[in-house]
């Protein structure tokens, strides 16, 4: 069988976490081998990086230095665990991946789509998800899920609203820019009615490898 590669998309909260570890769960009770990631992290490269990008004293950091960390996590992300493991025949099942980065730095903090994909594309040397679930809640139900004060939150959980409410229309123009990979599903129905869609679509998919 073929590699599978499965991201999930989303504001802080919406939901991510839970169903990746349902999916997780029910691929491998179906014998299947799969491995999750996260971004920014995955390596020992990319968990330094990850600390750096969401630790709040580096607050200031240019929206161009941003960029660049998310890429090289991803770049080591693709090199060490996901292009490997694809080659193998796994199913990979990544939180987060260049659409992230698109959204939140291409559109949000406006530096141009067209210029983070290239970058993207180029740091996963051309690898792009089979199947991207993005988990759609507006900024005020991201913000009712996420735990602790506000200053728990690390510096990206910390953006004002007007920047969060920049990155739920952003997905919603990607998820209908890129309709063929990217599945919208209302993240505020009920946890197992949002997996029951998930995994109808998933076994779709594994019917076709």
């Amino acid at each position: 069988m073929k590699g599978l590669f499965i991201t999930f998309e989303g504001l802080d909260g919406s939901g991510k976490t839970t169903q990746i570890a349902l999916l997780s769960d029910y691929l491998k009770r179906k014998g299947l081998e799969v491995i999750t990631a996260i971004e920014p992290g995955g390596t020992a490269l990319g968990d330094k990086i990850r600390h750096m990008l969401l630790d709040r004293e580096n607050a200031g950091m240019s929206h161009k230095a941003e960029t660049f960390l998310f890429e090289a996590s991803r770049a080591e992300l693709v090199s060490k665990v996901i292009g490997p493991a694809l080659g193998r025949g796994k199913i990979i099942i990544c939180d987060r991946f260049f659409d992230s980065t698109i959204v939140y730095q291409g559109i949000a903090r406006g530096l141009g789509v067209e210029k983070i994909m290239e970058l993207s594309l180029w740091a996963t040397d051309g690898i792009v998800p089979d199947l991207t679930f993005l988990l759609s809640v507006d900024v005020d139900g991201g913000e009712e899920r996420l735990s602790g004060s506000s200053k728990s939150r690390d510096r990206i959980e910390s953006e004002e609203d007007k920047f969060k409410q920049s990155i739920y229309e952003g997905y919603l123009e990607l998820s209908r820019k890129y309709s063929d990979r990217i599945i919208l599903v209302d993240g505020k129905q009920d946890i197992k009615k949002i997996f029951g869609q998930i995994k109808e679509r998933i076994d779709r998919e594994l019917d076709k490898l």
